[in-house]
């Protein structure tokens, strides 16, 4: 390939790199997309999608199996074939890759590079196809990888990630997953409600994203009555044993030892930073070998250079590489007038059934910081239309702060949180009060009622400044 002179090379085709590149594009059209592998998004090929695809397949087993709770029975045996359920998630998966590529190749060929590149310096690319790009600016979105210990590599090809678990044929027999994180029980749990036996090793206590300690009570309650899980486990050895995984661990306080048809390491991800040549830049990195930058602007120090998306390691949602890329695209196109840009406020959801989700500040950095806050909460266990539906397990604890008011935050286990969860970020990212928030309509019979009994506590609970006394319709003594 022939050497290329441009302002704002973007290296990486995923969903930060996409949307570094559509910004740029308003200020500049000598600018070049360069992917190393294939278009389509992490989301799309191996994340978000195809783990929903075979969540989907896992609930409607299990609504077949709670049935009879209502008086509902299915006559003969419940039948899953892993091979049509795999086949479904494996067409629909390469759907939504198509519209991701679909929408790549209307941009002009010329704008678009497939190749590796590393730095030479700050504005030089060096492409694997024997070409070189100068860059007067450069976005580096490159993503992320599947990360484990070296030691699950005793297990041979028995190991997968998540990467390959969407390529599998038909459905295993029984699966160890290592991994108590949002990848490690979606996916375990789906597998489980499939007919797979499966096990669920953790490390250090925690569940997913929660760090409110009532919460991680209860969701360590509601996933263990289901799921053979232990979130901080005690694993003396791994190793094969023919096309068998043999895992020791300590139980109860006993020695166990099982054998699994595969090990699936859900461990962690690390940012493709290793491969790109940074070594050759200017840029300061830190401990993970991630430049060091400015989560507002997306600027690596005082370069030319900016990082958008899992690469960086700041918030690895595909929503954040979405609003990262637009930042560092708008940035790099209007260089040197570098402007910060909206972040919106802290939003996350595993799609476990129940669902855990995170919304605003979470309760450990309120602690950490020392802020004057209150908690009001609600267990789902009799909350109406969790009952009426038969999902009424969890929990949901919102924070709201001392004087002002104004809510804070909420972590949350319980039936079909990723839509209270949406409310409660819209509500933190518009700064409202506990009392507005009360002042909202809530419908009846919804889940929703379950936040304003939560709310209800918490204002209860507040001590309000004299210009705050509620004024809001439903915060009487009887609410």
């Amino acid at each position: 390939m022939a050497n290329r002179n441009v302002e704002i090379a973007v290296i990486g085709a995923g969903t930060a790199g996409m949307g570094a590149y559509r910004a740029a594009r308003d200020y500049s059209d000598n600018i070049v997309l360069i992917e190393g592998e294939q278009y389509g998004t992490t989301c799309a090929r191996v994340g978000c999608m195809p783990s929903k695809l075979l969540i989907a397949a896992a609930e409607a087993a299990h609504e077949i199996g709670v049935a009879p709770s209502f008086g509902v029975h299915v006559d003969g045996s419940v039948r899953i074939e892993g091979h049509e359920v795999m086949d479904r998630v494996r067409r629909e998966r390469d759907r939504f890759v198509g519209f991701v590529k679909e929408a790549v190749e209307e941009w002009p060929s010329e704008d678009r590079i497939m190749a590796r590149a590393q730095f030479v310096d700050d504005h030089t690319l060096e492409l694997s196809d024997g070409g070189r790009v100068s860059a007067d600016r450069v976005v580096i979105a490159t993503g992320s990888r599947t990360a484990y210990p070296g030691f699950f590599d005793v297990v041979g090809d028995l190991l997968v990630t998540n990467d390959d678990v969407f390529e599998w044929k038909d459905l295993p027999a029984s699966v160890v997953v290592f991994g108590a994180g949002v990848i490690g029980l979606e996916l375990g749990q789906a597998l489980a409600r499939l007919g797979v036996r499966v096990r669920i090793f953790g490390k250090g206590g925690g569940i997913g994203p929660i760090s409110d300690p009532d919460v991680l009570q209860a969701a360590l309650e509601v996933m263990r009555s289901e799921l053979a899980f232990d979130p901080d486990a005690d694993v003396i050895s791994i190793m094969r044993d023919g096309d068998q995984v043999l895992v020791t661990f300590i139980e109860d306080g006993a020695e166990k030892v099982e054998q699994f048809d595969r090990l699936l390491a859900a461990t962690g991800r690390r940012p493709n930073t290793d491969r790109i040549g940074l070594e050759n830049t200017t840029l300061s990195l830190d401990d993970r070998g991630v430049p060091v930058f400015d989560r507002f602007t997306m600027q690596c120090g005082d370069s030319t250079i900016f990082i958008a998306g899992d690469v960086n390691g700041d918030i690895p949602l595909l929503h954040e590489a979405a609003d990262q890329g637009r930042i560092a695209g708008e940035n790099a196109g209007r260089y040197p007038d570098v402007r910060a840009g909206l972040r919106r406020s802290p939003l996350g959801v595993m799609f476990t059934d129940p669902n855990i989700a995170t919304a605003g500040q979470s309760y450990r950095s309120l602690v950490d910081g020392a802020v004057d806050f209150e908690i009001g909460s609600v267990d789902f266990a009799d909350q109406g239309r969790s009952r009426v539906i038969l999902k009424n397990q969890g929990l949901l604890r919102v924070y709201g702060e001392h004087g002002t008011g104004l809510f804070l935050g909420a972590e949350m286990i319980g039936p079909r949180t990723e839509h209270i969860a949406h409310l409660l970020a819209w509500s933190h990212q518009a700064r409202m009060t506990v009392p507005e928030m009360l002042d909202m309509p809530f419908y009846h019979p919804v889940i929703e009622e379950g936040l304003r009994t939560a709310l209800r506590q918490l204002l209860r609970k507040l001590q309000l400044g004299p210009e705050m006394v509620p004024r809001c319709l439903d915060c009487g003594p009887g609410a």
